[in-house]
């Protein structure tokens, strides 16, 4: 399997079609393309993609695959950013961490932020877990990030930008999409869809609240962040307790719903070492405000 084989899969998918993605993102031809796509299915031994009256479809295990794809290609791409910074020492380095899923969201408004200080620095994008960027905060190889507040790690300050409501996710056709809201009561019984160990803060949430409801229920599936999430509840017909921005990766298929009473919420928060004297970072954290200010008008 080689790296040409994931960009080609991920840019059909985004496409939804062959045609597109060989004409207008990948710049060769279809049948070329179609080959390619039919290797990397011969070689993973499982269908990706099906053919539908509207084009291309991903097929369950396309929808797993997906996820875990994009995720390497930008950790491929943190990698050589790297490997270029370190061979071309040219500006200084600002390193900025989000949360798997956040990226288009924050990302766009702190290069807004940092807009004037750009040509003199070289920035840096890292996507990761959030325990991972807590670490790689406390290591000094990611200066500011944008993550869950992490415990036991006193060399870290955090600043709070947003408290994120849990929502239900859940198919499209489910019986409780048709409730204006969902209580606990009404997730017994269904296939639940949980957190792994890799957000423990969200999965301490999402425990205390099941918890607090008096409600006990073992999860059938876990998953590793939201957008795996998403994929798992289309496959799985699930549900799901995940935090507001998923509904960012919502297909077709896929609805979410408000809880009902007291909804639990999950704070992001921007992450930096409190000895790091980065000005890059003290400018940040001076128009924080103004940040949080662009992304809630942008998120509505």
């Amino acid at each position: 399997m080689e790296l040409r084989h994931l960009r080609y899969f991920v840019a059909v998918a985004e496409a939804g079609s062959l045609t597109v993605a060989a004409e207008q993102k990948l710049h060769t031809s279809q049948p070329s393309l179609s080959r390619q796509i039919r290797d990397l299915e011969s070689e993973l031994g499982v269908q990706l993609l099906t053919r539908t009256a509207r084009g291309i479809a991903l097929t369950p295990a396309g929808r797993a695959f997906l996820d875990h794809t994009r995720l390497v290609l930008s950790q491929v791409e943190a990698a050589a950013q790297a490997a270029r910074r370190i061979a071309h020492p040219a500006k200084p380095c600002f390193v900025m961490g989000f949360l798997t899923g956040h990226e288009s969201t924050w990302m766009p408004e702190s290069m807004q932020i940092l807009r004037d200080e750009l040509p003199n620095i070289d920035v840096m994008i890292s996507s990761q877990y959030s325990p991972q960027l807590a670490n790689a905060l406390v290591k000094g190889n990611v200066d500011a990030a944008f993550l869950r507040r992490e415990r036991g790690l006193p060399d870290l300050a955090y600043r709070t930008l947003i408290k994120e409501p849990l929502v239900a996710v859940l198919p499209s056709d489910h019986r409780l999409a048709a409730l204006k809201a969902i209580g606990p009561k009404d997730l017994v019984g269904e296939t639940f869809v949980g957190v792994s160990h890799t957000a423990p803060v969200l999965r301490l949430v999402i425990d205390n609240y099941l918890k607090r409801s008096r409600i006990k229920i073992t999860p059938h599936h876990e998953v590793d962040h939201v957008v795996m999430g998403v994929s798992l509840v289309a496959s799985t017909r699930g549900v799901a307790l995940l935090p507001s921005y998923a509904q960012n990766f919502l297909t077709s298929s896929v609805t979410s719903c408000p809880l009902k009473g007291d909804t639990p919420t999950v704070d992001l928060v921007l992450g930096y070492k409190k000895s790091n004297q980065s000005p890059v970072l003290k400018l940040l954290l001076s128009r924080l405000d103004e940040l949080v200010v662009r992304v809630s008008k942008k998120i509505g």
